[in-house]
């Protein structure tokens, strides 16, 4: 999951803690805008902190790609494949020709 998914999440949530809480406890129209206001702005504040003190992006995205092993797999697989390829294809040849064989059978 990308960081801005996260940021976004966690600013929606303070949105609607603070929306809860400022109709629950207050009743002036201009506190239930303020409190809302920064209790969404410390949500969104705190998943940054959190974002960049606790994980470690660095280490979470350097993911060795190693090119020539996995050419080297799926080459394998793609002869394996042609390999089956060939024998299902011989098969089937066998198959039809076994059937020719009974249809001129059967007709002489």
């Amino acid at each position: 999951m990308r960081s801005e998914n996260f940021v976004a999440f966690f600013t929606v949530c303070g949105f609607f803690i603070g929306l809860i809480f400022s109709f629950v406890k207050l009743d002036d129209l201009l506190d239930i805008f303020f409190y809302t206001v920064a209790i969404t702005l410390f949500f969104h504040l705190f998943i940054h902190l959190v974002w960049v003190l606790i994980i470690k992006t660095n280490d979470l995205f350097t993911i060795k790609f190693d090119k020539h092993e996995y050419e080297s797999v799926i080459n394998e697989q793609i002869m394996q494949l042609k390999e089956r390829e060939n024998r299902i294809t011989t098969l089937l040849k066998s198959l039809n020709d076994h059937k020719e064989f009974e249809k001129e059978r059967i007709s002489s």
